[in-house]
């Protein structure tokens, strides 16, 4: 078929325009027969698949930046098809939230998280940021909660969760604070403090979708899940209050939050940096779309797009929880022409497919509701509908500022020693191969600051099994140190690279 380019929102329609708002009927048992269950079950994954595969072209391309809207965004009929042939990559929206279903569905919904810790980490596919260091924590003996927790993970604000939460809500239709149970274990695998909430709050967003098509109250009521005075709530409730004041213009709601709440300071790559991968300004992202695309399905998922940075995950949520909210059906055939031809394909590193996965997710409703006081009555699923109260403080890199970030690209295969003058660093780099060995090579280094070793650690040269960073420690006192490496394993085929250090201290 002939690929077409389609001009920004002129695809996009109306078609939840019809449907009547309501309030979150809290206190009330909602009565869901199987067949609308189902049509929301499918609208939330392929709604995610399709927002994913649209915002995928630009992930990560517009940094800090708007998309504007003279600027097309590729999509035809097959684009889903071609897309999930091409670059099955770019689903790990979809394939990690599947590797925690696939633990649910053999173990029940209560599983110990060792299960879905010690799954997800000796999985095959790739991963990143928050998800890697959690891993290589996980493989080396460091366990939830603390794989996720930011003194062992500086990715733990980062994005991970939020964009694998979204089966949380798909399994607790009603019931957020069911949701947020869940996302305790869960989410502290690989995050902690903001980036913990991310996924609190989407979760809790899925789960409400099922009971109310009002978004504005959806989007707020969600928000009660996140304690007020963290960064998290403030940002989420400034998008609410500007989407207020400025309802007609995204594009300066977008640029009162980057004034306000653009600023990393966990993620080693964006401290200092337009790269941001924290999970609250993509949340913001989220929001964005959902409040002023106002139910329509295309324009919710443009507007997240073209918010920028994670742009493949921030329209993948939005539309899920939109396909939660009217299902499967409402969402318009031009999106469908190619998720339609993968639903019987399995995700990459997985047997499930979309088709199969929401009779799994089916399933696991009836378990939540049998222990939240609902039941499965034959056809009907009996939901109790119980309002969301905020889970416990948590901030992470609380008092921490970054101070400096120093360039090094410095490689060495015996001794490397650092000055640094603050109370935390973190060191960026990797193992590099410099000759042809084939063997599984595992540097083993020992880290020594002002005298005193305070970690022997392992660097895999295999990327699935990679140290993400070199080197992280925090609060150690304010002052001048000094930090050492010493690689105990020398092989003439490897060097160990310290890229960067990012230095903190305590804000004044």
């Amino acid at each position: 078929m002939k690929k077409t380019i389609i001009p920004v929102l002129a695809c996009a329609l109306s078609l939840f325009a019809s449907c009547q708002r309501a309030a979150v009927p809290y206190g009330t048992t909602v009565s869901l027969d199987r067949a609308t269950i189902e049509d929301k079950i499918r609208g939330g994954w392929f709604g995610q698949t399709i927002g994913c595969t649209y915002g995928g072209p630009t992930e990560f391309k517009y940094k800090g930046s708007i998309i504007n809207d003279e600027i097309p965004i590729p999509w035809y009929d097959d684009y889903i098809y071609d897309t999930f042939i091409e670059d099955p990559g770019l689903y790990d929206d979809v394939y990690m939230d599947l590797t925690f279903l696939e633990v649910m569905a053999e173990n029940g919904v209560n599983a110990p998280v060792e299960l879905f810790a010690q799954s997800f980490a000796n999985a095959d596919y790739k991963l990143w940021h928050a998800n890697q260091a959690a891993r290589y924590n996980i493989l080396n003996g460091i366990m939830p909660p603390m794989s996720g927790h930011w003194m062992k993970n500086p990715h733990a604000d980062d994005i991970d969760f939020q964009i694998e939460a979204d089966f949380i809500g798909m399994i607790t239709p009603g019931l957020p604070d069911a949701a947020s149970v869940i996302a305790d274990r869960i989410g502290h695998i690989m995050n902690y403090g903001d980036g913990w909430y991310g996924g609190v709050f989407t979760a809790a967003m899925y789960s409400l979708a099922f009971v109310c098509d009002d978004i504005p109250t959806v989007v707020s009521e969600a928000l009660k899940t996140i304690p007020e005075g963290t960064k998290f709530h403030d940002c989420i409730a400034d998008v609410i209050r500007f989407h207020k004041k400025y309802p007609n213009d995204w594009h300066q709601c977008w640029f009162e939050i980057q004034k306000r709440h653009n600023l990393d300071v966990g993620c080693p790559e964006g401290v200092w940096n337009c790269f941001n991968i924290d999970a609250t300004i993509n949340a913001a992202h989220v929001v964005m779309g959902l409040l002023y695309g106002e139910g329509d399905f295309g324009r919710t998922m443009d507007i997240s797009t073209r918010c920028g940075d994670d742009s493949d995950c921030n329209p993948a949520s939005a539309a899920g929880i939109l396909g939660v909210m009217y299902g499967y059906d409402a969402i318009p055939a031009e999106w469908k022409g190619g998720v339609e031809k993968i639903a019987s394909m399995p995700f990459p590193y997985t047997s499930i497919s979309l088709n199969s996965l929401c009779d799994i997710n089916v399933d696991l409703i009836g378990q939540v509701l049998e222990a939240e006081g609902g039941r499965v009555d034959g056809e009907q699923f009996i939901c109790p509908v119980k309002e969301p109260h905020a889970v416990r403080y948590e901030q992470s890199f609380e008092g921490l500022v970054p101070v400096a970030k120093v360039v090094l690209k410095k490689r060495f295969s015996d001794e490397l020693t650092l000055s640094f003058n603050g109370n935390s660093i973190v060191v960026e780099g990797s193992v590099v191969k410099t000759g042809h060995d084939e063997s599984d090579y595992r540097a083993r280094l020992q880290a020594w600051i002002d005298g005193s070793l305070v970690e022997e650690f392992e660097m895999p040269f295999d990327y699935i099994k990679r140290k993400y960073e070199v080197f992280s420690t925090y609060c150690i006192g304010s002052g001048e140190h000094t930090l050492k490496f010493v690689l105990l394993n020398p092989h003439p085929d490897y060097v160990i690279n310290a890229q960067e250090m990012v230095i903190y201290d305590e804000a004044e």
